[in-house]
């Protein structure tokens, strides 16, 4: 289990993992390289090859472990993480079952739900970063969440009321929210949702129907490619659906779904 951008274990990851310990599962859930309780210089270095390499590594690490069935694995990923899972049982054909929630499945697409102009004042820091990664100097950063027309990765109006919720109900008061700018052309161009198709094990796609981050149209029609694709559409935004009656509803659906598809087995580690 892993979070989306910018995110890490204890922004409501728990709150899940535990209603699934609860049903009988093993949870591995883990923080990023350059995030969280992870190691990584320069922090919140967001860079999509090498969180789709720490995916691969924390099955192979559950794989490994006692406590988890090697041949029972199954990938949950939320936002950012809900693409990477997508690809990561893309590779995988010994992954047994995924859940995506709320997925970004279309950079073009998420792009385009933003205010174009918007997108544009990014370009400078984005030059700005990658010099300075060239040169070996500190990167130049940019803030993750933004109100409409303030210079932001995510711009849409429920964004900073989202995160600043989801800190809120975590008990987080000062995770880091700045990533180097360099990120920025690697989210546009992220697709990941093309892999659905070649997913042969059943997957949930857990979509919110007014989502501004990961637009719904855009992944209902990623995920009727999936072979063995079950979507869930919810009357919620991109960030409602961590706490309250959201929560409640596909997080019931999301162990129904493992309870169809993985036997369970006890125990928890983080």
């Amino acid at each position: 289990m892993a979070h989306g951008l910018g995110g890490v274990k204890e922004v409501r990851l728990d709150a899940f993992a535990e209603r699934f310990r609860s049903a009988g599962y093993s949870c591995l859930v883990f923080d990023y390289r350059h995030f969280g309780e992870s190691g990584g210089e320069p922090r919140e270095l967001l860079d999509v090859r090498l969180q789709q390499e720490d995916w691969r590594s924390a099955v192979a690490f559950a794989r490994s472990r006692d406590g988890f069935s090697a041949d029972r694995v199954v990938l949950w990923g939320t936002s950012f993480a809900g693409g990477h899972v997508i690809v990561t049982a893309a590779d995988d054909p010994k992954v047994v079952a995924v859940i995506a929630q709320c997925p970004f499945t279309d950079g073009p697409a998420s792009a385009l739900a933003l205010n174009p102009r918007d997108s544009i004042r990014l370009a400078p820091q984005v030059l700005r970063d990658l010099v300075a990664m060239w040169r070996r100097r500190p990167p130049v950063r940019v803030q993750i969440d933004g109100l409409p027309g303030q210079l932001a990765l995510l711009t849409a109006r429920d964004t900073k009321p989202g995160y600043e919720m989801l800190l809120a109900a975590s008990g987080i008061s000062d995770l880091p929210r700045r990533v180097p700018a360099r990120a920025v052309p690697q989210i546009m161009r992220y697709i990941p949702g093309r892999r659905a198709k070649d997913v042969r094990c059943p997957i949930l796609f857990c979509v919110c129907a007014h989502d501004s981050v990961a637009p719904a149209q855009a992944s209902v029609r990623h995920a009727r490619k999936a072979p063995l694709g079950e979507v869930k559409i919810y009357d919620a935004g991109h960030f409602d659906i961590y706490l309250g009656e959201h929560f409640e509803r596909v997080v019931g659906d999301q162990i129904a779904f493992l309870n169809t598809h993985v036997r369970t087995r006890l125990g928890t580690h983080h």
